[in-house]
């Protein structure tokens, strides 16, 4: 299985750059049966049935972008350096991983001051680098949220900065426990007529936690993707959760993951029959063609990278000729693409 097997062509024009407002006037691909139906996601009620359950990552991302500066004392006086970070993850021993734009100018030791209340000192570097802040708990994340801004994915950052926006935009509106450095962007499209509009069809919601990572955005770098080795990521499924699941599943229902975060927490977290368990801890579980799915009858994301385990996790759950004829449509059609792009709703012929 070939990385080249899961490339496309994508005008640079369909990347979205800001997402649509309100969130549920996005369009929505429609894939179900052998069709491909073009409706917008305030249509979902029409769509699903009654008795069926979304799982929605319920992450709350931080504003895990800073720019700080460190001074250094040279020969030739005080020296100072613009320094770029992006949180990565918190560290069981108090520190967070980051990365930095330029690592060569950090040396292990110094401090990065963010804001007159938050400054870190390099305690490592290796591919990235470890921070131990000045604060913690609560004063920490007062002091981030002043200083930090929202981690926007690169192919948006490279076009414009983060701005006051984006702290609503890029963050769903049931986000709960602060973690993730990505967005479930597919959880983007959903407000509260749309949320209402579901539970009066009688479609049921479950609540899972997994704190998206900036490994999301690593590109594949393996000719072979069976050989590539995914980032691993903290998840939860508590034991409420799994007992929705499986009640839905035994009554019939399906199980519809609303993002590729969702669905790889909730197949993590489900035993060979099928059956969920409570689960909490990394996951690093990897889909791509040939994977059998435990629990997903179907998955509403939005359309990804080429080249990029999501991709392959689409292809898994539709096969790889279909998802292609799916991403042709949705080109040829104008859909918007990637984190603050359209939506599809891809229900397998068989789940």
């Amino acid at each position: 299985m070939k990385l080249e097997d899961f490339d496309f062509d994508l005008p640079e024009a369909l990347i979205a750059t800001r997402p649509a407002r309100p969130r549920s006037s996005a369009r929505l691909l429609h894939a179900e049966a052998g069709a491909t139906g073009d409706r917008h996601v305030f249509d979902l009620p029409k769509i699903l049935r009654p008795g069926d359950r979304l799982v929605l990552n319920d992450t709350r991302v931080i504003p895990a972008r800073l720019t700080g500066q460190r001074t250094r004392q040279s020969a030739q006086g005080t020296v100072t350096a613009r320094i770029e970070v992006t949180l990565m993850e918190p560290q069981a021993d108090g520190t967070w991983s980051a990365l930095a734009k330029p690592l060569r100018k950090i040396k292990i030791g110094e401090s990065i001051f963010f804001s007159n209340d938050l400054l870190a000192e390099v305690q490592a570097l290796d591919e990235g680098l470890r921070l131990r802040f000045n604060l913690a708990g609560s004063d920490f994340d007062a002091a981030l949220d002043a200083a930090g801004a929202m981690p926007l994915p690169p192919y948006i950052a490279g076009k414009r900065a983060p701005d006051a926006r984006d702290r609503e935009d890029y963050q769903t509106v049931w986000a709960k426990r602060a973690g993730a450095v990505a967005a479930p962007t597919a959880s983007l499209h959903f407000d509260e007529p749309l949320i209402a509009a579901l539970t009066h069809r009688g479609v049921d919601f479950t609540f899972v936690t997994l704190h998206v990572g900036a490994g999301t955005f690593l590109p594949v770098t393996v000719e072979d993707v069976t050989t590539h080795k995914m980032h691993a990521e903290w998840g939860e499924v508590r034991a409420a959760a799994a007992a929705e699941i499986n009640a839905t599943r035994a009554g019939g229902g399906r199980i519809i993951p609303v993002g590729t975060t969702a669905l790889r927490l909730i197949e993590s977290a489900t035993a060979a029959d099928g059956t969920v368990h409570p689960f909490e801890g990394d996951t690093d579980i990897f889909i791509y063609p040939g994977y059998r799915f435990r629990v997903t009858d179907g998955l509403m994301t939005n359309f990804h990278l080429p080249k990029s385990t999501l991709m392959m996790l689409v292809s898994a759950l539709m096969g790889e000729a279909r998802v292609r004829q799916v991403y042709a449509h949705a080109i040829a059609e104008g859909y918007r693409f990637f984190s603050y792009g359209d939506a599809s709703l891809l229900i397998p012929s068989h789940p």
